[in-house]
């Protein structure tokens, strides 16, 4: 409905299509998108209507490996688009980074697909916020250009995205974990204070894997699965029941994101728990993510997570798609990163 291509709607998508075989999809709209580059090494996050303040999302050379690994080939990659990758992962580091602490910021809640997590991550322009959610990708965009390069025997460019990733995971602990709360914040590059406001993006660190066992833990029982906060009918909410601006149904035509469930983020969430052994939550969290998707005759764009009612655009063809897969994953077995 949008008639536009997505930077992570990419990726989760070409997810889904991997069970079907499908990876020119992959291939084609990494070229596409990659063919659009700025010299300083800017993406944007759409094709037709381009948001010149609007980067794509750190999923660019997931997207890569993931169309690579099923066709088996990595070759498509070398010279050019490698290369434009490597930039494209520049560009983060030097632009959105201004106290170069290693850690990158959002231009606000709107380029961080979370559209209205205004109170989080400021508006469009702020350029404030180093967003948990945006560093924890940035790693797993590390890890891939260290299989990517690894394929293409470039030892010493895979050596180099590993030790960016290592510091990367080591920083976010460092620096967005808040002791008192258990919980991983954002964190303002103007005061230097974390931004305490709980929200979905806190959970993010356990997809990666980069939270120790013990604040794993915290995070899980203390808030994850906490009904007060999290774990509503239908979880994962996107933003905490104990905020004071958290509501469900949407206000208008807005992609709301201040409690809502969406599917990808609770992929993200399915994949930590699995990761960190909560077998059980993560069963519950595929169940109650199927019924949502199979609880209309069409798949929509996100979910009321009280009611289990769709919002947004109906039908959606999208992301959605991999409530699907959730249960299906946990009965084969299938573990990936």
């Amino acid at each position: 409905a949008y008639h536009e291509i997505y930077d992570w709607d990419l990726y989760f998508e070409t997810l889904f299509l991997s069970y079907f075989g499908v990876h020119k999809f992959c291939r084609n709209n990494v070229e596409l998108f990659l063919d659009t580059q700025h010299p300083s090494g800017f993406v944007a996050r759409t094709i037709r209507e381009v948001r010149q303040r609007h980067p794509f999302k750190p999923f660019l050379a997931q997207t890569a490996l993931l169309g690579s690994r099923q066709s088996r080939d990595f070759r498509w990659l070398e010279g050019k688009y490698f290369d434009r990758l490597k930039k494209y992962l520049d560009y983060w580091f030097w632009h959105c980074d201004a106290d170069k602490n290693g850690l990158c910021f959002w231009d606000g809640s709107d380029a961080s697909g979370m559209d209205n997590q205004v109170r989080r991550l400021g508006h469009m322009n702020v350029m404030e916020y180093e967003g948990v959610d945006f560093n924890c990708y940035l790693v797993r965009e590390l890890d891939a250009m260290v299989e990517i390069a690894n394929a293409l025997n470039r030892a010493a460019e895979a050596a180099g995205f590993a030790a960016h990733a290592a510091a990367l995971r080591a920083k976010i602990n460092e620096v967005f974990w808040d002791e008192e709360d258990g919980f991983y914040y954002d964190r303002s590059e103007r005061t230097g204070k974390l931004n305490k406001i709980k929200s979905i993006a806190g959970f993010i660190p356990l997809w990666i894997g980069a939270a120790p066992a013990d604040r794993a833990e915290r995070l899980v029982k203390e808030h994850l699965l906490n009904p007060d906060e999290f774990w509503i009918k239908y979880p994962v909410a996107t933003w905490s029941k104990s905020e004071p601006d958290y509501y469900q149904e949407r206000k208008g035509g807005e992609c709301s994101w201040m409690g809502a469930t969406w599917i990808p983020t609770n992929y993200m969430i399915f994949r930590g728990l699995l990761r960190y052994g909560y077998t059980d939550a993560d069963h519950e969290l595929a169940d109650k993510t199927f019924e949502l998707v199979v609880s209309e005759a069409d798949l929509r764009e996100y979910y009321n997570g009280e009611t289990g009612s769709g919002q947004g655009l109906g039908p959606f063809w999208g992301w959605s798609s991999l409530g699907y897969i959730m249960k299906a994953e946990l009965e084969a077995g299938i573990c990936h990163s």
